[in-house]
């Protein structure tokens, strides 16, 4: 049989990615999902023919159930509607390409049918890294990450063992600001913060990216999956996007992962591991080259990244208060109701004023997710 992939956040840039890469692997879909692009989706719909499409708008699934009312196809809408995209009959993997938190309980519900999961979704780890490692090894799901430094380190690790591994080291391109002091950021726009110089990515992780909360996220998500301590991760500042990160084993030898930044390298090694297959991604030509550096991340002009840290290090519901907040934050930001250093402002007002539950339950995350959220809206509004 043809093997088959569930694909949630279909239209998005990483969904698009997706699709193609599983064309080139003639692996078939047998669900996909989209927020309200139901125009691409209609179009991927009738290409990839998938028993299952969800769609998470209430209004756009039932304009996008009309426009397939000709088709065989099974339609869901809302968080449920996701669930049931992860949860499709014969995905042997399921890609979370979603954006936030809406990611979290599709893929435990993935998880819990022993699915490999190919995690695009970085918050579902940053929310609630230790429930979902917990029930991954409890259901013998495989989860193997797409995020290029992610699986960079992922790649990495088949050098040495776990057990002797000294140290992570995620790169960070450094945004479109790098090397911007804070008083030259007091001007930021949506439209300057967009321009990302190295990769094309949606809205929210492009904001991300430009504040450096991206790699605080990246941080926490690299402590769940590789079961390290956050004194064992560390971020460097690498502006050509080549080196996508590297481990340092015991022995202090540092294995690094090259290539040329282009996500569908991931997204293909999630999708084939432990096989290699050619790739649509280009070579990397080391010759034309004019060089690689690497440089501490300025933690005063982008504070994101260090109250990530933070977060981190407290544990409990802390990482899913910092996540819910940024998203409400970077939200306002792009409707231009928010400064750009409003973004790390309102994640750090609402960190302190949400109450942190150790030893949390599934509903103690939502829980502080919701309540960051709330708080930045409530604060900024008023």
């Amino acid at each position: 049989m043809q093997p088959t992939i569930s694909l949630l956040g279909s239209t998005g840039s990483i969904g698009r990615q997706t699709l193609e890469t599983a064309s080139l692997l003639g692996l078939g879909v047998c669900a996909l999902s989209a927020g309200r692009n139901v125009k691409l989706l209609e179009e991927q719909t009738r290409r990839f023919r998938p028993a299952v499409a969800a769609v998470f708008d209430e209004g756009a699934a039932r304009d996008f159930k009309t426009r397939v009312r000709d088709m065989d196809v099974r339609v869901f809408s809302g968080p449920g509607g996701l669930i049931e995209a992860a949860s499709a009959d014969g995905a042997a993997t399921v890609v979370t390409a979603v954006s936030g938190t809406a990611g979290l309980l599709p893929t435990l519900a993935a998880i819990e049918l022993g699915r490999r999961i190919a995690l695009a979704n970085k918050e579902t780890l940053v929310c609630a890294g230790a429930l979902v490692m917990e029930s991954a090894r409890a259901h013998g799901a495989e989860i193997i990450p797409v995020d290029s430094e992610h699986s960079a380190v992922f790649q990495c690790l088949t050098a040495g063992s776990r057990s002797s591994v000294k140290k992570i080291i995620l790169t960070a391109s450094g945004g479109p600001f790098r090397g911007m002091n804070s008083k030259q950021l007091q001007s930021v726009t949506p439209e300057m913060a967009l321009k990302h110089p190295n990769w094309s990515m949606g809205k929210k992780i492009t904001i991300d990216s430009s504040t450096m909360m991206n790699k605080g996220l990246e941080l926490i998500e690299a402590i769940h999956l590789f079961c390290v301590s956050p004194d064992m991760v560390e971020v460097v500042v690498h502006p050509q996007s080549i080196v996508h990160s590297m481990v340092e084993f015991a022995d202090n030898t540092v294995i690094a992962q090259l290539s040329v930044p282009d996500m569908r390298l991931p997204i293909q090694y999630a999708l084939t591991y432990p096989e290699r297959k050619a790739s649509l991604t280009p070579g990397l030509d080391l010759t034309k080259l004019s060089g690689l550096t690497f440089e501490k991340p300025d933690l005063e002009s982008f504070p994101c990244l260090d109250l990530a840290l933070k977060a981190a290090k407290e544990g409990g519901t802390a990482c899913a208060a910092l996540n819910g907040a940024n998203e409400a934050a970077v939200d306002l930001f792009l409707r231009g109701s928010l400064s750009f250093y409003g973004i790390s402002e309102s994640v750090r007002a609402a960190m302190e004023n949400t109450p942190n539950t150790p030893g949390p339950k599934l509903q103690d995350y939502i829980k502080a997710d919701e309540e960051a959220r709330n708080y930045v809206a409530a604060y900024f509004s008023s």
